[in-house]
């Protein structure tokens, strides 16, 4: 398995747009951040988790050329809005296969009401397959298997999911004791950490650790992070050993 991290960042990416924070102004190549996504290698399946304003550049970024899976966490636009550059994939390969629960596939039908049309389609316009998923139903795309995880991101439910040894989480504030169960066992865990003062709907960083203390997992990576958390390379000599700030194109091998 390969875990490639697209973006890194929360919901502005960094740099800020007419920020003149030192973090905005670093010329630190992981102090730049897209908004978050990842694309996971895995059993010959190509799934990328999340399509937010900066997918196109990911894309390219990355030299992610397929898809086999597009799963959404949720529906906020940090996470969805680059959904109309789904094109390339759609002339190539077809319709894309989307993976999301009822609830964030209305809000999608919603707002990009000409790529679900089905009668009088604009030619050229972006094609879904969409597959509803729930939180408590694992589901299988080419043969690899994906358990859903239930957050909270405040009131709005998110999933995060596993796949094998490894989870991903984003936008957590709280999780139930019953999900919990569901983390055994990982070698790696991805999950937001925002800055270090709190946050209504984020993990800050103290609640993200408390988390990871929680889990136990092998390792873990932070991700879905503000320009409030400083310095990547100051903040990261603070975290315990087996815990890492994730860094846009920073790739993970799992055996």
């Amino acid at each position: 398995m390969k875990i490639h991290f697209l973006g890194t960042g929360t919901s502005q990416g960094i740099p800020v747009i007419g920020s003149d924070h030192p973090v905005c102004l670093s010329q630190d190549s992981r102090d730049k951040r897209l908004r978050v996504s990842i694309w996971v290698e895995v059993e010959g399946q190509s799934l990328v988790v999340d399509c937010g304003p900066d997918f196109r550049q990911q894309m390219l970024s990355s030299g992610c050329t397929r898809i086999d899976g597009l799963l959404f966490t949720h529906e906020h636009a940090d996470h969805t809005a680059g959904l109309d550059d789904i094109r390339p994939f759609n002339f190539q390969y077809g319709p894309m296969p989307v993976y999301a629960e009822s609830r964030v596939i209305a809000n999608l039908r919603q707002r990009y009401g000409y790529i679900f049309a089905t009668e009088n389609r604009y030619p050229g316009a972006p094609a879904v397959h969409v597959h509803p998923i729930e939180a408590d139903a694992p589901f299988s795309i080419g043969g690899v298997t994906i358990q859903p995880i239930r957050v909270w991101h405040g009131d709005l439910p998110v999933l995060g999911f596993r796949i094998g040894d490894f989870a991903y989480l984003t936008d957590v504030k709280t999780i139930e004791t019953a999900e919990l169960d569901k983390l055994k066992g990982l070698k790696v865990l991805v999950v937001n950490a925002l800055r270090e003062a709190p946050h209504d709907t984020h993990f800050n960083l103290q609640e993200a650790l408390d988390f990871v203390n929680l889990v136990q997992p092998e390792q873990a990576y932070l991700t879905h992070i503000s320009h409030h958390m400083g310095f990547h390379a100051e903040r990261e000599k603070t975290l315990p050993s087996t815990v890492f700030l994730a860094y846009d194109n920073l790739v993970l091998t799992l055996e």
